[in-house]
């Protein structure tokens, strides 16, 4: 009766075990950047701490940053636990910087009807130089690219030509197709059928245990939701426009403060990202000249035409300013042209307004008396006298006497007493 009691216990906590098994989940649906790496490595230590049978990263990417593939590449083969990657749901695609992703998991994964492929190398960092030298810097890129793609392939025992003609070739794939070509694993209909299909494959020496497994999703922390909201071309181009504003804003209307602070801050955050993503120096270097075509029209008579060509200018630097970022990080028209418009009536209006004001006579306090003639008072001369002027009566001195009653210019401001000479009343009139 005892052992039978034993045998029972026994089999409960077998069981219970059994049905302890899970997976981690996270879900990649976007451009690859900077945040998705760190997002990708955190997620791949924390479902290794809590025995995960494998992390399952779900993904639906046109692309993005050749750097950051590189650094989840790395993350996939120092993991210590079982990498899956799932494109899906079903019409998702792993574009570009995706194929790499896909081909360096232990176990490749698609829904129906989803696609691979496309992973030319787009990304030349900060390009712009000669034509001749973008070309070399293309092939570069090319070369690394399909090499590097080449060693993934061959590590996880895929096809290593396919994987080559997805860089060199651009070429694409349905699902149904990369199973058949042994580009992928698998085709799994939902997330049950995965797990039901990982179920008993063995990686590195661990079979895995995922038929009713619990799926448990790892979600992104505060900071790595921030990042991958604004490590994007758009806010990137936003701070630029913020910090362009803001300084300009500053110098055009002095002690306004909060411009400045603001344009400041955006600056450094803008360096900061700039050592990231892939801009373009030929599209800075048109907004800037731009710029300085806005600021050299405030002050001179050209009648707009260095307005028109600060305009092209800034149209056409913001277009190429992230022409050479990898898919996903390209700068959308609709926040090209705007931002053309409201920069152009920012210049003539804004800061135009601000600069011209500070080139206007005085309009208000002592200073606005000079150079205007009232009538002596009284007898004014070197030791004194009186004229009234703005509705208060002034001690004055001239160094020629000017009896009462004839007009005097006003020269001068010293403490309270007005300097003045005397005024022909033909000069008056």
């Amino acid at each position: 009766m005892k052992r039978f009691g034993f045998i029972a216990v026994l089999g409960i906590l077998l069981g219970a075990s059994v049905h302890a098994a899970q997976v981690g989940l996270i879900k990649i649906d976007g451009a690859i950047g900077p945040a998705t790496a760190n997002y990708i490595s955190r997620a791949l230590d924390t479902a290794a701490a809590q025995s995960d049978e494998c992390l399952i990263i779900q993904l639906d990417t046109p692309g993005g940053l050749l750097e950051s593939t590189k650094q989840i590449v790395q993350s996939f083969y120092a993991a210590k636990v079982p990498v899956v990657v799932y494109v899906a749901p079903s019409g998702a695609c792993a574009g570009s910087a995706g194929v790499f992703i896909t081909l360096a998991a232990d176990i490749a994964a698609m829904a129906p009807h989803s696609s691979l492929g496309a992973a030319h190398p787009v990304e030349i960092g900060t390009g712009g130089g000669a034509e001749k030298t973008d070309d070399v810097m293309k092939q570069k890129m090319e070369n690394y690219a399909s090499t590097f793609i080449e060693s993934i392939a061959d590590k996880r025992h895929r096809n290593v030509e396919w994987a080559k003609s997805a860089v060199i070739e651009s070429k694409a794939t349905t699902a149904e197709k990369a199973l058949a070509d042994d580009v992928v694993d698998l085709i799994a209909e939902d997330m049950t059928d995965l797990l039901n299909q990982l179920d008993g494959h063995e990686i590195n020496g661990k079979t895995l245990q995922t038929a009713g497994a619990t799926v448990v999703e790892i979600p992104q922390n505060p900071s790595e939701k921030v990042f991958q909201l604004i490590w994007r071309p758009e806010v990137m181009f936003l701070l630029m426009l913020i910090a362009m504003y803001g300084i300009i804003g500053e110098l055009s209307n002095p002690g306004a403060i909060l411009p400045g602070v603001a344009g400041a801050i955006a600056l450094l955050i803008l360096l900061y990202m700039s050592a990231v993503l892939p801009v373009n120096i030929t599209g800075i270097a048109l907004i800037g000249l731009a710029v300085t075509l806005f600021v050299i029209d405030i002050f001179a008579p050209t009648h707009g035409v260095l307005t028109f060509g600060g305009v092209v200018s800034f149209f056409l630097g913001a277009m190429m300013l992230f022409n050479h970022a990898g898919e996903g990080f390209k700068l959308p028209w609709f926040w090209i042209v705007p931002a053309t418009v409201v920069t152009a009536a920012f210049f003539m209006f804004v800061v135009g307004a601000g600069v011209r004001a500070q080139f206007k006579p005085v309009q208000a306090g002592v200073e606005t008396m000079l150079g205007k003639t009232v009538d002596a008072l009284t007898r004014i001369d070197a030791a004194g006298g009186k004229i009234f002027i703005e509705g208060e009566t002034w001690n004055a001195v001239s160094a020629t006497p000017v009896e009462a009653g004839q007009p005097v210019e006003v020269t001068g401001i010293s403490g309270l007493t007005l300097q003045v000479k005397p005024k022909n009343k033909s000069e008056t009139t």
